[in-house]
Order: C-alpha cells, then sequence, then structure tokens
C-alpha cells in the first residue's frame, strides 16, 4: 500500500466533507495551495508533525488520515491473495 496515496486520499475526502476547497484550506492551514495538491495527488510524503497540522485544520485525528480505506484494503486483498504462504 502507499501510504502517500492513501494520506492524499483519505485528506481530499475529509477536506470535502468539510466544505473546503484546496484553496479555501491553504489559506487556513497556512500551506500552499500546490502543496495541497500535491498531497492530494500522492506527490507529498508529509512529517508526522505536517500530518498533526493537516488533522488540526480540518478537525480531525492524525489517525484519520492515515486509516486503510476501502481501496487500500482492496489492494491489500489483492496482494495477500497472490502472495505464497511464509514457511
Amino acid at each position: 500500500m502507499d501510504m502517500r496515496r492513501l494520506v492524499g486520499r483519505n485528506f481530499a475526502r475529509l477536506r470535502r466533507e468539510k466544505g473546503f476547497t484546496q484553496e479555501q484550506f491553504a489559506e487556513v492551514s497556512g500551506m500552499t495551495q500546490r502543496y495541497v495538491s500535491d498531497l492530494e495527488r500522492g506527490l507529498r510524503n508529509p512529517t508526522v508533525v505536517t500530518l498533526f497540522h493537516l488533522a488540526s485544520a480540518l478537525s480531525v485525528s492524525p489517525v484519520d488520515l492515515v486509516t486503510p480505506d476501502e481501496e487500500a484494503r482492496d489492494e491489500s486483498i489483492k496482494t495477500s491473495k497472490g502472495k505464497s504462504p511464509k514457511s
């Protein structure tokens, strides 16, 4: 599972649920719109401190940004079916 993509998907979903555009979120969080866009596309690898700031600006737990979503769970299932058991 690519954690950058997972965090980006979770962040984008939560941002939209809170009613923020990328530009509005950038303004209230102090981040650039470019950073927000790159984050959502899985091009950024945010630090733990950045995850905390993102979550705080969204009024969610940092855990909400790293919890596997349905797509990540599906990817995990597909990957595990293709692997042979360890001896």
